[in-house]
């Protein structure tokens, strides 16, 4: 019967001592997480300020840059043109 109670005990101790250390770590944990959030969203529009080279143009220099995005194509031929009559 004492070696039940001591494993009752042990187990509520243990439980209550991991409660109590996530209660302590759950602040960290959620800026980790975060901060992970943030480099996967900015890794997936190319948003990340930390990788943007530091490249100076001489004055007076124009550069254009072209994009794909902006070219749409479209097609000639949306569909077919069927007459139909109204029935009264």
């Amino acid at each position: 019967m004492n070696s039940f109670l001591e494993t009752i005990l042990i187990i509520l101790l243990v439980y209550y001592a991991l409660k109590i250390i996530f209660k302590l770590s759950k602040p960290y944990l959620m800026r980790f997480i975060a901060k992970k959030a943030n480099e996967r969203f900015g890794q997936a529009f190319g948003n990340n300020p930390f990788n943007t080279p530091n490249q100076k143009q001489e004055e007076g220099k124009v550069t254009i840059d072209t994009s794909k995005a902006n070219t749409k194509t479209s097609k000639p031929t949306v569909g077919e043109y069927v007459d139909y009559e109204e029935i009264d």
